[in-house]
């Protein structure tokens, strides 16, 4: 090799090597995302996840990737979505949007980092050992959904008084919070002297048959259980409640917007914003089992007039003043 050769290759060896570097330098973390439902029901919450992750540095598309996996109700596909997560070696998991999501992601993975986002009570679920503590390789953020069931129903009858008999809408594919949906309006229906019937619906057309079947069991109010995919239906609920002048209390402000009369529980965008903030935590070297799982500090309570008015009800005063917001 001749000098003008050496000096040649040693140039293009230098040139080469910023881009190798820069190339290497580009390569970003990806977070994958495994939720039961479908990307336009979650939309808002993913806008608050987002927001959190923003907070923590992180941007999509910019110096993070997302890999979206949207079971839209069909919750046999959430293994084959787990599995196929793992394969791609993502940095964290966030799972949610029913409790089988969350599960599906803990038995695909002891190692990759997942963060849930639920209405259960983490501990009871088997998801963390401690609230505190979770230990392992999962944390996450929780509505506190479970814990609101008592109140929801005490809400429910103090906007309807004569009441005898309250359904209890639950979907029998989410069988753990199912359960303890069950239980606890079971508890706070006897306090209260009344009784309850509860129906169950885990598709479009089985909803429709357990608003009927509600209404044929002479309930005087609907109760819709802590559930992803209920919570994503609010709109079928609210139309075929509506049409059988069924009172109807949800979790969260989205089925209130979607004419739902009532709902009593956290902001759950702001609880994905927190989600969010954690995945960026962990993204940064933070562990998950050292990251506590955040609980919401406001519950509020939201009524939609119009459907109140629809229903030939009046709400009464104080319970007006007690909202968060009246929907008109």
């Amino acid at each position: 090799m001749n000098r003008r050769e050496f000096i040649t290759l040693l140039g293009g060896a230098a040139a080469a090597w910023p881009l190798s570097a820069r190339a290497q330098q580009r390569v970003i973390p990806v977070i994958g995302v495994l939720h039961g439902v479908s990307a336009a029901q979650w939309a808002d919450r993913m806008v608050g996840f987002n927001q959190g992750l923003s907070e923590a540095g992180f941007a999509e598309g910019q110096n993070v990737a997302i890999d979206y996996r949207w079971a839209e109700g069909q919750f046999d596909r959430l293994p084959a979505m787990a599995a196929d997560l793992v394969s791609r070696h993502v940095a964290v998991i966030c799972a949610g949007a029913g409790d089988v999501a969350i599960r599906t992601a803990m038995a695909a993975t002891k190692t990759i980092p997942i963060v849930f986002t639920t209405a259960s009570d983490p501990v009871r679920a088997g998801f963390v050992t401690s609230l505190g503590r979770p230990g392992g390789n999962v944390t996450g953020a929780t509505f506190m959904g479970v814990e609101l069931v008592a109140k929801r129903v005490e809400l429910l009858h103090e906007t309807l008084p004569g009441a005898t008999r309250i359904a209890l809408l639950v979907n029998p594919n989410n069988p753990g919070l199912m359960q303890d949906n069950i239980q606890l309006s079971k508890v706070a229906v006897q306090r209260l002297g009344l009784e309850m019937v509860v129906v169950q619906a885990g598709s479009e057309s089985e909803i429709e048959s357990a608003v009927a079947a509600a209404v044929q069991q002479q309930a005087n109010a609907l109760s819709i259980g802590n559930d992803a995919y209920l919570s994503s239906r609010s709109r079928q609920v609210a139309l075929l409640a509506l049409r059988h002048a069924l009172p109807t209390m949800s979790e969260s402000r989205d089925g209130v917007a979607a004419g739902l009369l009532m709902s009593y529980g956290p902001n759950q965008a702001e609880t994905f914003r927190q989600a969010g903030h954690h995945v960026g935590r962990i993204l940064k070297g933070e562990k998950p089992a050292d990251l506590p799982v955040i609980q919401p500090t406001n519950i509020d309570l939201f009524i939609n007039l119009t459907t109140a008015k629809a229903l030939g009800l009046t709400v009464p005063p104080t319970l007006l003043a007690r909202a968060a917001e009246v929907i008109e």
